[in-house]
């Protein structure tokens, strides 16, 4: 190529060549590949380990959930004994709502024997009925007495031999025939039907109390009780398990000794339990919640209805939204029994009335604390002493739900109506008061 003077012109810049595996606007060529599957590469890696850890937390959760699950113990026994007497039973609450029956073990055996000599026997000094309201709108929980005077069906004892109806001390019915025989004789007591029960032992409490690190009491007095395995100073202070346990077992060395006031006191720590699992949001929160489903479901028997965990846990959660204020406590209302002090007897109508509003699912309500020894009902003071609903003397088997006593007699209508003038209102506590008395 030459100018146009015909000078030879001088050869062409050279002009830059893209490097190898590089063409225009940088596009991919065939010599870049090895790069790109080794980025593939490491996403694959990454992909894989995030699934394995997955796969190791839902292995994990699924481990656990399974041990909690196979804590609880079924107990069927129980719920082929109230199949075979289903037609005695009363008839199931209004829809949605439940009766649960807990039944607090006193029995020796199974790392139980350091609260006393294993008698062989089953026992239980604690029993409770808890209604929840349909729309989970309130919690009512009802101590029956151990000491109360109640008319026992007749039960089958564990060695299948069974029993005499009688009336007899409450805590007889666990002794000779289990949860089955509670059941009934609540049941028959009541008018109420138990859709489900659970049973917990010493061991059980203890955990579910450390579970929580401890629930805080106030003793007034100092209190020295080598049968409880209790020795407490006076004053605010966290109790943890054993110390717990003693609190909500001694009888004789506080106050006057009564069953009442042990009750009183199980009923105000119940309430300070549950404001604290409420409180530290327990239920929502997974590193908190397993140690007390642990607690709770490995000294737990349940009935079939509810022996697994995704059941338990419903119905704690139903409860979430429940207002601590409408999570009371109270004992049935009751007096000394005429024939024997040691004892007690329901009172009426005031034990109708609660009854018969916890059937129809209204509302009752507590107003301070349960008479911590109420005035005994004696002949002298009253001529005759009479149950207001029957007009029988004090001391005289009552009639139960159904309105007939053990001896074939007619004591009146048994199922009372609910007051039309409002709630009525009991003795009692709530989830808000603390136990030094105290509105949270």
């Amino acid at each position: 190529m030459t100018t146009q003077g015909g000078t030879p012109a001088p050869p062409p810049e050279p002009q830059d060549v893209p490097p190898a595996g590089k063409g225009a606007e940088g596009a991919d060529t065939p010599p870049a590949a090895p790069a790109a599957r080794k980025g593939r590469r490491w996403l694959r890696v990454l992909c894989g380990c995030t699934a394995g850890v997955l796969v190791l937390g839902t292995g994990t959760a699924w481990f656990l959930y399974k041990q909690l699950d196979g804590n609880i113990k079924t107990d069927f026994a129980t719920a082929n004994e109230l199949e075979r007497i289903q037609a005695e039973r009363p008839e199931p609450g209004p829809t949605s709502t439940e009766n649960i029956l807990l039944i607090g073990s006193d029995t020796r055996g199974n790392g139980n024997d350091e609260y006393g000599k294993d008698s062989g026997t089953q026992r239980s000094d604690t029993t409770i009925l808890l209604h929840l309201s349909a729309d989970r709108s309130s919690a009512t929980a009802v101590s029956i007495p151990r000491d109360l005077m109640a008319r026992v069906p007749s039960c089958t004892q564990p060695n299948g031999t069974m029993t005499q109806e009688k009336y007899v001390q409450f805590n007889w019915a666990f002794e000779s025939g289990g949860a089955a025989c509670t059941i009934r004789t609540v049941e028959r007591m009541t008018g109420i039907r138990v859709d489900h029960h659970l049973i917990v032992d010493f061991n059980g409490f203890k955990k579910m109390v450390d579970a929580v690190d401890g629930v805080e009491v106030c003793v007034p007095k100092a209190i020295s009780d080598p049968e409880a395995h209790l020795n407490l100073p006076a004053g605010k202070q966290t109790l943890r398990g054993e110390r717990a346990l003693g609190y909500v077992r001694a009888r004789y060395s506080i106050g006057d000794g009564s069953d009442t006031q042990r009750m009183n006191r199980q009923q105000e720590f119940m309430a300070s339990l549950v404001n604290k699992i409420r409180s530290d949001g327990v239920l929502l929160n997974p590193t908190k919640l397993y140690p007390l489903l642990s607690a709770a479901t490995s000294s737990l028997t349940a009935d079939p209805g509810l022996d697994s965990l995704a059941e338990l846990y419903e119905l704690v959660r139903g409860l979430e939204n429940t207002p601590t204020s409408a999570v009371r406590f109270l004992t049935a209302p009751r007096r000394p029994y005429l024939n024997n002090s040691d004892r007690d007897e329901l009172v009426q109508p005031e034990a109708g009335q609660l009854f018969a509003a916890l059937r129809a699912d209204k509302p009752v309500g507590v107003s301070g604390k349960v008479d911590e020894k109420p005035k005994p009902v004696t002949s002298a003071t009253t001529a005759p002493a009479t149950a207001p609903a029957t007009g029988e003397p004090a001391g005289t088997e009552p009639a139960d739900a159904t309105g007939t006593a053990g001896d074939g007699k007619s004591r009146g209508t048994g199922a009372t109506p609910v007051p039309s003038g409002g709630e009525p209102t009991f003795p009692g506590t709530t989830a808000d008061q603390d136990i030094c008395g105290k509105a949270h």
